[in-house]
């Protein structure tokens, strides 16, 4: 009987140590793994322009997914908000983000009013803001700081060389109408500073109180007129609304209509016929001809089973700028001013055509001058070659 008792306690202690050093081993790895690198994502998931967020939050997780969600041995983690595209909600959630999660990044938004809420709220914090869509001048102009970069355009970006493209295409004397809102109106005045550089006339401006959709007596008065041409900054329903009765209106055929990219952006299959021929100035066309943005398309079709759009491009860029920064810095975030200046001297292989950041960290980046063919914005040509926008009160 002692014999077994003392046998027993031999064939005990192997698995004690045994179940020991799997715990130890298993504390020293949990130790030893890097913290995740977290990203705030804040974008509009529901509400009018929650088909926008969806986009570019689809275009980041491609990017992220492409290396695995990792950089630098570094898992990647997505915290998500919904702004719902309201400016009083920016302070609040962007706090949240980094105060609470800790973020080493926040991408977002799309709305430009939840854009300056969240530049204000994250002056002189620890994350990096990147834009993956707002377009008001004042986020890399007068309100530009060290932690804020933008992957997509400034206002002035999109409409500023359709000015020269009207000159050059004859058109003398053109009248210009959008919506009464700030992105509207900064689009009217930078194509109407290069139209008017370069020879021509605004014979009319006209504001449409936002977001009213019925065009008919501003389309009157343009017949009444007869200009050159039509220059507009109109998206989503709204654009939809107003190319149709352009159309309708007889003056599609008359007197050509041109406009800043959103007028024909994701909206050509429910323009249907009423769009041919419309010409736009945007920095990304579907049929840009390079081998990334064929992979792209291509990869997010069969992922997401729809075809990719501007949007998703500038989310997908936004992926691209955090994965190359981090490499660089062989994982390390904690030096934030190592960061911004790593993140200032990249350069991005973007499905549009390869871009930099300017000293306000807005993309320098080729805009082209494209037709809708067949229900697709094609590429005409580029219209002007690495733009860089003015940054009009950037102290940078």
């Amino acid at each position: 009987m002692k014999n077994k008792k003392n046998k027993s306690c031999l064939t005990t202690i192997p698995v004690f140590i045994a179940t020991f050093l799997i715990a130890f081993s298993a504390n020293v790895l949990a130790e030893n793994k890097p913290e995740p690198i977290k990203v705030g994502v804040m974008l509009p998931f529901s509400g009018v322009y929650a088909g926008l967020g969806e986009s570019i939050r689809n275009g980041l997780k491609l990017a992220l997914q492409e290396k695995g969600n990792k950089a630098s041995g570094r898992e990647i983690q997505l915290v998500e908000v919904d702004t719902e595209a309201k400016p009083a909600r920016a302070s609040e959630l962007t706090l949240g983000l980094v105060n609470n999660d800790k973020s080493d990044f926040v991408i977002g938004p799309v709305h430009s009013g939840v854009a300056m809420g969240m530049i204000n709220t994250i002056r002189n914090k620890d994350s990096i803001m990147i834009i993956p869509n707002a377009g008001a001048n004042a986020a890399t102009g007068a309100f530009c700081q060290p932690n804020v970069f933008r992957t997509s355009f400034s206002s002035w970006q999109t409409a500023y060389p359709m000015g020269k493209e009207a000159v050059d295409m004859g058109y003398k004397k053109i009248v210009t109408l959008s919506w009464n809102y700030g992105f509207g109106k900064e689009s009217l005045a930078a194509f109407e500073e290069s139209f008017v550089a370069a020879g021509g006339e605004v014979v009319k401006k006209i504001l449409v109180p936002f977001p009213k959709t019925e065009f008919q007596s501003y389309l009157t008065q343009i017949a009444s007129i007869k200009p050159d041409a039509v220059f507009v900054f109109f998206a989503g329903g709204g654009a939809v609304k107003f190319v149709k009765d352009y159309a309708t209106m007889g003056l599609k055929g008359n007197i050509p209509l041109l406009g800043s990219g959103f007028l024909t952006e994701g909206t050509t299959t429910a323009q249907g016929k009423a769009a041919e021929g419309i010409l736009t100035t945007l920095h990304y066309a579907d049929t840009i001809d390079n081998p990334k943005n064929k992979k792209f398309r291509a990869d997010y079709s069969a992922k997401f089973n729809k075809s990719a759009d501007l949007f998703a491009v500038q989310g997908y860029d936004a992926g691209q700028l955090i994965i190359q920064a981090v490499e660089a810095l062989k994982g390390n975030t904690e030096d934030k001013a190592a960061l911004i200046e790593k993140m200032e001297q990249l350069e991005i292989d973007s499905p549009r055509g390869k871009f930099s950041f300017s000293k306000a960290h807005n993309p320098i980046q080729t805009i082209y001058l494209r037709k809708v063919v067949n229900g697709q914005n094609t590429v005409v040509k580029e219209s002007v070659t690495n733009l860089e926008d003015p940054a009009r009160g950037c102290k940078l």
